[in-house]
């Protein structure tokens, strides 16, 4: 029994045997597909964790990227903001450091010029509009508001301008110009006698001539009262940041000087207001509708306004010192001479000739800026009204209207009018003959002068006498 068990075991053995020995393949075929299936398992196992991993990896790199492209336009947004801002302070402290006196000039050393822009890099003046041609030093509380007429030419405005600068209104006045249109030769006039004027003041302080003040004083330029040294920066362009021991430092030299800017009648009056009662608007009457504008936006910076025509009227000293000391309602209007008044009054009555002889001048008044702002607003109604009750056939004089205004107390009920008894001297009435042309101008303490309508060449008479002394023949290009 045990033999035959024994036998049939191991003849079962050599059968699996010498099946292993010709089917080899499926016995391997079978371990390999349980192998391929465990390593099927594991590979999923782990392309499943993997592709977990790298999308996790790639949602966080896009949350960076975002974050970084975020922090990216903020700085690059923040970087133009603040950049023309930088460059527009820029501009206007180089501005200001052109317009200033440099102390050296003042102190010790050969006179220098000073350079001035040219006409195409102008800025503006006030909140987009106007034209800055020279920014003063401080803030003033007077300004001039001088317009010039269509016939003004080149050497009238030169003529104005100058005198304007050499007289003591010049250190404590804004001046203002109101043009019926911009032209470029009026603004390389206005420059090149700002850039006269910076030679003369340097040049007359290193000279320091005794006898230099019958001629230019710079006195009024060099010598601030306390309060006015306190006064803050001009209203005009913008406004610059500057090193306060610097300014300290330089406080007693520096000269003191106004702005100098300009507005065209487009500016101040776009639609042309009195257009639709006129046929054709003068710059004599359509200035009237530019004020109330103009003299709004200024309202709170200035406290003495003086409105003057640029072609008729010769600044010069300071007028303005007849109401300094007036009331803000109070307004001071020149006389005309007889022969003026007399002229416009030949067609009147004997009574009408006696009212005439105290007619006033419309193209110089002067007083609180409240007063002149109610007076130019009353002013533009009874145009307004005139130019009704002539129904365009005939055109508007403003002499009339404006002296018909003056003597209507009812209108002007607000307003403290003040007519001067000593009329608006003439060239042509104040006579001069001597060695020195012109020098009868300068003689007396005239602060106003009417050019009038004489042959009598004014602007010749002024040169000729200006140029009789060194310094200014030096400076003036036109001696």
């Amino acid at each position: 029994m045990g033999m035959g068990f024994t036998s049939k075991s191991n003849s079962e053995s050599w059968g699996m045997g010498f099946l292993l020995v010709f089917f080899p393949d499926e016995h391997q075929n079978h371990q390999q597909t349980n192998n391929n299936n465990f390593n099927l398992f594991s590979s999923s196992s782990s392309i499943i964790k993997r592709t977990n991993s790298s999308h996790l990896l790639h949602k966080a790199q896009s949350t960076i990227s975002i974050c970084l492209l975020l922090l990216f336009t903020t700085l690059l947004l923040f970087t133009l903001s603040t950049l023309p801002s930088a460059t527009t302070a820029s501009a206007s402290a180089a501005a200001r450091r052109l317009y200033r006196v440099p102390r050296r000039h003042l102190s010790s050393g050969a006179p220098e010029s000073i350079p001035s822009p040219s006409a195409s890099n102008l800025s503006h003046a006030l909140q987009g509009m106007g034209t800055l041609y020279r920014r003063g030093t401080r803030a003033m509380n007077d300004v001039v508001v001088a317009h010039a007429v269509e016939s003004l030419t080149l050497h009238e405005l030169k003529l104005f301008l100058r005198l304007f600068l050499r007289s003591s209104i010049a250190s404590r006045s804004d001046l203002l110009f109101v043009f019926p249109s911009r032209t470029p030769n009026f603004d390389r006039a206005i420059l090149q006698e700002n850039d006269s004027f910076f030679k003369l003041l340097t040049q007359y302080k290193l000279s320091n001539n005794s006898h230099s003040t019958a001629n230019f004083d710079v006195t009024p330029f060099t010598k601030l009262s306390k309060k006015e040294k306190e006064t803050g920066e001009p209203i005009w362009g913008r406004k610059t940041r500057s090193n306060s021991s610097e300014e300290d430092e330089t406080e007693s030299t520096r000269p003191s000087y106004g702005s100098v800017v300009g507005f065209d009648v487009e500016e101040l009056d776009p639609e042309n207001s009195l257009s639709g009662f006129l046929d054709h608007v003068p710059m004599s009457l359509r200035r009237w509708a530019c004020y109330p504008m103009l003299l709004g936006r200024v309202r709170r910076n200035f406290k003495h306004v003086m409105l003057v025509d640029i072609k008729d009227i010769i600044l010069l000293g300071d007028p303005l010192g007849r109401v300094r000391n007036h009331s803000p309602e109070s307004v001071l209007l020149k006389g005309m001479t007889q022969s003026t008044s007399n002229k416009h009054a030949k067609r009147n009555s004997d009574k009408s000739q006696s009212t005439r002889h105290n007619s006033v001048h419309p193209g110089i008044i002067m007083g609180g800026s409240r007063a002149v702002r109610r007076l130019s607003s009353a002013m533009l109604t009874d145009i307004v009204r005139a130019s009704i009750q002539h129904k365009k056939k005939n055109p508007v004089a403003e002499l009339g209207i404006f002296n018909q205004l003056v003597e209507n107390a009812f209108v002007l009920k607000n307003v403290n009018m003040i007519v001067s008894t000593e009329p608006l001297p003439e060239v042509s009435s104040l006579g001069g003959s001597g060695s020195k042309p012109g020098s009868h101008l300068f003689t007396r303490n005239y602060g106003l002068i009417r050019r009038g309508n004489s042959n009598l060449d004014v602007s010749s008479m002024v040169m000729k006498h200006l140029c009789s002394f060194p310094i200014d023949s030096t400076v003036y290009s036109d001696c």
